[in-house]
């Protein structure tokens, strides 16, 4: 006889693939020129716990600010539910969407720069994933177990801060062919494990989430072809060769100090492939480790935060910056995204934390560019859960280094956006979340 379960889940996806001529990663980079394979929204709902849970992937560079809050608030309409149960991710590929509705309201009062973003697109992803929602809520299906899986990532992330003898920041190894001097040196901190979150009725496998902690970086940045990169790439093959009608969530890690550049070269093109490859078969590992178990406790926490801004910015001075045409366009779209930040730090509104607590499993959603250090921090506070981390959700604060990086100096910590007391703050959150689960479910 089938156990009888009170939960139910709903998977849901849509296409989030810029058109012809859209900005790509906030403008600074060429626009789209062809699509090499698209974009999606993929997410599910989780229905029996209290209001319902949502938890959606997005295959854009970022979201930002009240673009982050208004994904999270028409999926939480479209659900049933209120928006602080509400997670959106993003799995930061470069050559897509960098999304900040403030940062494009700010550029646009200079026609010469390229926009942050086609409000009209813009709402006609959300109002697709909206019907997403809904449709799937039709089709809802019962779980029953819970699995988790860890599987280590073989010669796929480097940490990309090369620190000299005195310990501050030499050079960055990153995937240009310039960093063939430093592919040698020593991978670096990082987190080698894939983890695998899966969602069963009985021993049918409907949803499974992968998280890792890597910039999903092959080549990009100068030719406007869209892709969903190696992980994107990677999740199709999944789909491919598991169960059918088995939904594939990944998510991207921790890793705003972590890359490619030690296995690889953005000039040879077929590495896209063998990255892709690399994904897939720690994907494939973590499926064979599955061993789904009943699901007894669930619960779901938040944490708001609002971090102050870095005090070397000026709002005059940034304004300056985006004004002077003689910048590059770099050079004045960034600082309108800095600018976003503090007006929003002035309107002291919070940045939400989350975290889904399943049995002795919890999946942690933080904002932000975090490094790797933050995810390395999360599972080491209770060593008894396994802790699935995705950063890239708003994307408001940008790079979040650690107190100690802010003292080695490097790009991250020059362009990060919040004073050094967010190491503090995120560690501090992450902590009350990690050791608030336990509530059992009914």
């Amino acid at each position: 006889m089938r156990q009888k379960s009170q939960f139910r889940l709903a998977t849901f996806r849509c296409d989030i693939t810029p058109p012809l001529g859209h900005s790509l990663c906030g403008g600074w980079i060429p626009a789209v020129s062809a699509v090499d394979d698209p974009l999606e929204a993929i997410g599910f709902v989780l229905l029996g716990a209290g209001k319902p849970i949502v938890l959606c992937a997005l295959d854009w560079t970022g979201l930002c600010n009240s673009a982050h809050l208004k994904w999270r608030q028409i999926l939480a309409a479209a659900a049933g539910t209120t928006v602080d149960r509400v997670a959106v991710q993003c799995l930061h590929q470069h050559d897509a969407p960098f999304v900040c509705l403030e940062t494009d309201r700010i550029i646009r009062q200079y026609p010469e720069l390229p926009p942050n973003v086609d409000p009209a697109f813009f709402q006609r992803c959300v109002d697709s994933a909206a019907q997403a929602v809904r449709e799937s809520l039709t089709l809802k299906r019962r779980i029953t177990h819970v699995a988790t899986a860890l599987a280590e990532v073989s010669k796929v992330a480097s940490n990309r801060r090369i620190l000299g003898e005195d310990g501050r920041v030499l050079t960055s190894r990153s995937v240009a062919p310039g960093s063939n001097d430093v592919r040698a040196l020593p991978v670096g901190v990082i987190d080698p494990m894939m983890k695998s979150v899966a969602f069963f009725d009985g021993a049918t496998k409907i949803a499974a989430c992968y998280y890792y902690a890597v910039h999903p970086i092959s080549y990009c940045c100068k030719e406007g072809r869209v892709s969903s990169e190696f992980v994107g790439l990677a999740r199709r093959l999944k789909e491919q060769h598991d169960a059918p009608d088995c939904a594939h969530i990944y998510f991207t890690g921790c890793a705003g100090n972590i890359n490619t550049g030690k296995y690889n070269n953005s000039e040879v093109r077929e590495n896209r492939q063998l990255l892709t490859e690399r994904i897939f078969a720690a994907m494939e590992k973590c499926s064979t480790g599955l061993r789904p178990e009943p699901i007894r406790e669930v619960s779901w926490n938040t944490k708001d935060i609002l971090p102050a801004p870095n005090r070397n910015f000026s709002a005059t001075k940034l304004a300056a910056e985006i004004a002077d045409s003689s910048r590059r366009v770099v050079q004045r779209n960034r600082p309108a995204f800095t600018l976003a930040w503090l007006q929003r730090v002035a309107a002291q509104r919070p940045v939400t934390l989350s975290a889904l607590h399943i049995n002795s499993t919890t999946i942690l959603n933080l904002p932000g560019e975090p490094f790797v250090e933050y995810q390395l921090r999360a599972q080491a506070f209770n060593s008894e859960r396994i802790v699935a981390v995705a950063g890239y959700g708003d994307g408001g604060p940008w790079y979040i280094p650690t107190a100690e990086a802010y003292t080695q100096g490097g790009y991250e910590t020059g362009v990060a956006f919040c004073d050094p007391q967010i190491d503090l703050i995120l560690t501090s959150a992450i902590h009350e979340l990690i050791t608030s689960a336990g509530t059992k479910a009914e």
